[in-house]
Formats: structure tokens, sequence, C-alpha cells
């Protein structure tokens, strides 16, 4: 497994220079600040290309995280016709340029959600996480979802609307702004009026529909995809449920199968995010890893611990819920036969997902989930067990 870090470019506070002090090899990275929808062109392609490769420091650019989704296609409106040729035209750009990894998600308006970005650690430090309690209280109350009550234990809610009865206004800003920071790959951030017009958008677009809208995009795009060798990775929700009434359709097992089906193609894949799928109790992490093995491009390694109203907290990376010595046996597993296979692109990238802020991480307010710490512990964790298990 080759070992990557996700760089936020020029918006990231940890430079390529301590990249490098990981260890990590790969960058997972994106043109971020072009606007969904519009063409990659390939002199910003390999300007951010040339800058990892030309560092000095052995970094190259292995994945794109992501290549986003406009949403009008989730949505099916609007000038379509225009949206996948730009996408089209952005992966034949990316492929030329030596990027052929390309992690993306079909998730509507939020890319991934949390209700607290600095939970308290017994032991220090911080964590994310979603409060279920919270999510319930957001959505019945500062959204006016009626219909929430029915998306949610009685324990959330009741649990939850206690909390906003007391919260300040401030609590509810902290709240919304927790929400919105799900949106790593574009910096709009909305207000609670410009959100319900964003949900808004998708009435009527229920789960069919939009696997209907998800269909015609890899119909539009796999064949350039082919036709450059690259591997599509689409990622999970998360979390692996319904948000704000929106449909979510890549949550469970049922799901993946239907991607990978729908479109039996070589470079029709996944990213294997154990946090994202393992934030559901009714998935089972290392089952579904071991059906789609040959479909595991890249893979996100982070964990979770869940609890009974439907909350969960991210946890280090050798505890919570999932077994990931089991995990990267998986992968590693699916590594050998490639290799045995000779399959050319047999390594599997991989990187540390999310991390607690530790120590000096709090001075350098990077991007949420993603500290410098906490990560390098994360993947020295993930290091260890890997070189434990080829090692045998």
């Amino acid at each position: 497994m080759k070992e990557t870090w996700r760089w936020y470019g020029e918006l990231d506070k940890i430079s390529l220079s301590e990249i490098a002090q990981t260890g990590a090899k790969g960058i997972v990275t994106a043109l971020h600040e072009i606007p969904y929808g519009e063409i990659w062109n390939p002199e910003q392609v390999c300007m951010l290309r040339d800058k990892i490769s030309s560092s000095g420091l052995d970094l190259h650019w292995d994945v794109v995280e992501s290549l986003p989704i406009h949403e009008n296609i989730k949505m099916g409106t609007g000038d379509l016709k225009t949206l996948f040729g730009n996408y089209r035209r952005s992966l034949k750009n990316l492929a030329n340029a030596g990027i052929k990894t390309i992690c993306y998600n079909f998730m509507p308006i939020l890319d991934w959600t949390r209700t607290h970005l600095k939970a308290d650690l017994p032991r220090g430090g911080t964590a994310l996480r979603f409060s279920a309690a919270h999510m319930a209280a957001f959505e019945i109350n500062m959204l006016g979802r009626e219909e929430a009550r029915q998306e949610y234990t009685d324990e959330a809610i009741e649990n939850g609307l206690d909390w906003i009865s007391r919260a300040t206004e401030e609590d509810k800003t902290t709240l919304l702004a927790s929400i919105m920071a799900g949106l790593p790959g574009k910096f709009t951030r909305y207000n609670i009026d410009g959100l319900k017009k964003a949900v808004a958008l998708y009435n009527g677009i229920d789960k069919k529909s939009l696997r209907e809208n998800y269909g015609r995009f890899l119909n539009e795009v796999i064949p350039t995809a082919e036709e450059f060798s690259i591997k599509m990775c689409v990622h999970p929700d998360d979390p692996p449920r319904n948000i704000l009434g929106l449909p979510r359709i890549v949550s469970s097992e049922d799901d993946l199968d239907w991607v990978i089906n729908y479109h039996k193609s070589e470079s029709n894949g996944l990213t294997l995010c154990s946090g994202s799928l393992g934030a559901g109790s009714h998935n089972n992490v290392t089952a579904i890893a071991k059906k789609f093995s040959k479909k595991i491009f890249f893979a996100h390694l982070r964990n979770v611990s869940k609890e009974n109203d439907g909350s969960f907290e991210e946890a280090s990376h050798l505890n919570g819920d999932i077994n990931m010595t089991e995990l990267i046996t998986v992968v590693l597993n699916e590594e050998k036969r490639r290799i045995a296979s000779g399959i050319s692109q047999g390594e599997v990238p991989f990187r540390p997902d999310h991390g607690h802020e530790l120590l000096s991480d709090k001075k350098k307010n990077t991007h949420p989930g993603y500290p410098l710490v906490g990560r390098l512990r994360g993947l020295s964790e993930l290091r260890g067990v890997i070189h434990a298990i080829n090692n045998r």
C-alpha cells in the first residue's frame, strides 16, 4: 500500500516540507479554486503537478480528491451537455498530466456532515463528532423540517430538542458552521435561508431518481475514463444515511453493488472509506472490502465509535468499531493478487483519513479533520500494522 497525504495546496496550513517529514510520498489534492462545473485546464493541472514534483522532496501527485460533480448533474437539470463535456475534458487533461486516480462523491449538497468539529477527548485533544441529537435539533428546529422526526430515534429527538431549547444564538451559529464545514472542495457556505433554498432544489428527487442521475453521470464519463486508463473511485456517503431529507445512494453494500454493476468497467471503482461506511451500524466494513476488493482503487483509513442513537465520533485509527488489522489484511491480499496477475497498478494508495487534533495542532488551525500531528499519529499506526502483516 502506498502512503499518501491529503493537501489543500495554497489553502493548506501544512507545507509540502512537513508532509515529506511524515514519510508519505503520494499527494492527494485538487484544484480547489476552480468553481464546480468548469474545466481544469492543462496549464493549471501541470502547474500544481510540477509544484509538487519539483519540490525536491520526492513527492508526487497520485490522486485527485475531488474532481467535484456539479449539483445540476446530481439533480438532472440545467445544461448537462456542457457540464458533462467539461468533466470529460478535465479527466483528459488530468490523464495527460499523468494523474489517473480520481476520487469523487455523489452526495447532494454536503460532502460530509459533523455537528462538532472539536469534541473534547478524555486525555486531551479534540475529535470530529456527529451527534444525532444535535442534527435532529438542527433539522427540526432550525430548518423547520418536521418530517425529520421520523428520521431520528426518539432518544436523539428528545435530547436534541432539550439542548436547543437552552442553546444560545452563538451555539446555533457554531452548529451551522460545523455542518457547513463538510464542503472541503467548495468554499461557499450557506446560511439557514440559503441552505433551505439549496435543499428545496431537490424537491421530488428520491433515491430512485438520484440513482438515475448518477447512472447518467457514469454513462457520460466512464467511457472517457476507459480511454485514458483512469480509475474512478466513488467515495461512500458520510455519514451513510439520509441527511436534510436528501437521499443518499452510496451508503451500504447494496448501494455499492448497484454502482459497480451499473457500469461494468475496469474504470468504475470505489474509494474504501472505512470511517464513512463504518459509521453505519448496517455496514460490516471488512465484509464489504472483501466483496469489492477488486474495485478498491484508493483507501481512506480511519476509525469511528458508534452510539445507539445514531451518533458517532472519530476514534484513533486503531481503536473504535473497525478492526483495522483485518481490514488492511484484505487490501494487502488484494494487492498480492493484482501483482501475481501482472496488473501494473497493483498498489493501492491510502491516506490516514481525519485525525485527532493533538499537541501543537491547535495552533495551526488546519482544515477540520486534517491536522498534522493527529494524522501523523494515524499514519504511523497504520504503517506499523502494514509492516507487521507483511512480515508475518
